[in-house]
């Protein structure tokens, strides 16, 4: 097994949405889990929903990037564009309330990509994108 890049603890009001949205709704596998806590292999990292009744999250505030409102904090993967696609017509087909629509940045640019950000049940936001050529992932 790989070492996961990264862990990512995120608070969630209710792990029975937090189920339905990672595990259904992004397709993520669930690890293991208490009544408190799930751990879902998120493409090969570990995204932690514990649960903390009565708080939602909410960002902290905004940038901006390429003309859009991008909320911060968030957390984001780096997909391929053909699984970057899929997700966005599932997502889209499901009716998801995108705080930026799937989108092109940077066309044209050695850092071209797609990008779309939403949240999840507990407000926690979320990016996922796809590089044009991934080899430009930090292209100045």
């Amino acid at each position: 097994m790989t070492r996961p890049a990264f862990h990512l603890a995120i608070p969630v009001d209710d792990l029975a949405a937090a189920r339905a949205f990672y595990g259904g709704l992004l397709g993520l596998t669930e690890g293991r889990s208490t009544d408190g806590w799930v751990d879902w292999d998120c493409h090969g990292h570990q995204v932690v929903t514990h649960l903390v009744p009565g708080v939602r999250s909410q960002a902290a505030g905004y940038g901006t990037v390429d003309g859009h409102r991008v909320p911060v904090p968030h957390f984001g993967l780096v997909l391929g564009v053909e699984e970057f696609r899929s997700l966005a017509r599932r997502l889209a087909d499901a009716g998801t309330g995108f705080v930026i629509e799937p989108c092109l940045r940077y066309a044209g640019k050695p850092a071209e990509q797609w990008t779309m950000f939403l949240l999840d049940p507990a407000g926690n936001a979320l990016e996922f994108k796809a590089f044009r050529d991934e080899a430009q992932l930090f292209a100045r």
